[in-house]
């Protein structure tokens, strides 16, 4: 349930309001509009009566909320949420685009990547330390060493990190992360989702290969409700029949999510292809799509990476996509 507040209503007023719901037992998500102060009410509301609310003086109108997510919902918090991270901004209009290898390697492959992606424009620095690959027998990642490895990219370039976490016994790992990202074959693993929520970081949430928007919603709550707003949602390709390309990029569900939740999202058209030659039309399509960012993996020897070296990008190749990026961005923003 929302509650809209009259223009100009005193903080006097709403305090009263507001401790008139908590000692119902609910929590009160509290958004500070343009024009208005919307009450967001977290809890069995079905048995609140809509008219006594009214009665108070402050009380411009109220509304049910069908759908589950009340702490990303939009309709609880209009205005668009936005995600810092050091310097960088994801939401509220811009483009941020997360580059780097899928997988940490060495410390020099780490470095010269996050150096080059970097220098083209890029405001965050990504790379796997622990992979969850599909067979047992794959590279796995550098664990606890590709975290140190990302560290001392971060310490050459200043640039903030993105790694994903596999489960929670990595947790104290994750000290010096700036982003941590749960993956698509995590976006339902609710006790990680918890413990996240009890965190301070910023959590970069992919969207499971066969999930709906409400259940990434859904996920995104888990977090949100132990108390951690800091959430990235990423639109990262979904299982379809076609096989041609690794995943179908659901290039509308950035519109549709943006519609539904004030967080932000981003996209990784490299999980959702594939293919390094078709990274750069589907970043274009995210953008002009309304995507907050874009996460792309970028490596300096594609041909001989450890993991996912046909869809990642050579330095040159996403020093080129970054432009073009900048010039649609600046296109749609004079529009």
């Amino acid at each position: 349930m929302i509650v809209i507040l009259k223009e100009n209503t005193s903080a006097q007023a709403m305090e009263q309001v507001v401790g008139n719901f908590k000692s119902f037992g609910f929590d009160v998500h509290i958004s500070h509009g343009s024009t208005h102060t919307i009450l967001g009410l977290i809890g069995d509301t079905g048995k609140l009566d809509i008219d006594q609310i009214k009665m108070f003086e402050c009380v411009d109108d109220v509304k049910r909320i069908q759908e589950p997510f009340k702490n990303a919902n939009r309709k609880f918090h209009p205005l668009d949420t936005v995600v810092k991270v050091k310097d960088a901004v994801i939401g509220g209009g811009g483009m941020t685009v997360i580059a780097g290898p899928c997988s940490v390697e060495s410390e020099e492959q780490i470095i010269t990547v996050a150096r080059s992606v970097k220098a083209s424009g890029a405001k965050l620095l990504r790379g796997g330390a622990f992979k969850p690959r599909t067979s047992p027998y794959a590279f796995q990642g550098l664990r606890e060493e590709g975290i140190r490895l990302l560290l001392e990219a971060k310490k050459d370039t200043g640039l903030p990190i993105v790694t994903e976490i596999m489960d929670l016994s990595q947790l104290d790992l994750f000290t010096d992360v700036d982003v941590i990202q749960v993956g698509a074959r995590n976006m339902q693993n609710f006790e990680l989702l918890k413990q996240l929520g009890h965190t301070d970081k910023p959590i970069l949430l992919k969207r499971g290969l066969a999930n709906t928007y409400q259940e990434l919603l859904m996920s995104a709550e888990y977090i949100m409700a132990f108390g951690n707003e800091n959430v990235i949602l990423c639109e990262r390709g979904i299982r379809t029949f076609e096989n041609y390309t690794r995943n179908t990029l659901d290039i509308s569900a950035v519109p549709v999510l943006k519609k539904l939740s004030h967080l932000p999202v981003i996209v990784d058209p490299s999980h959702a292809v594939g293919f390094a030659e078709f990274v750069m039309p589907l970043s274009l399509a995210a953008i002009a799509a309304g995507a907050d960012g874009l996460i792309i993996e970028v490596h300096n020897n594609p041909s001989c990476a450890r993991c996912d070296g046909m869809q990642s990008l050579t330095p040159e190749a996403f020093d080129k996509t970054v432009k073009k990026l900048n010039r649609l961005k600046a296109a749609l923003t004079e529009d």
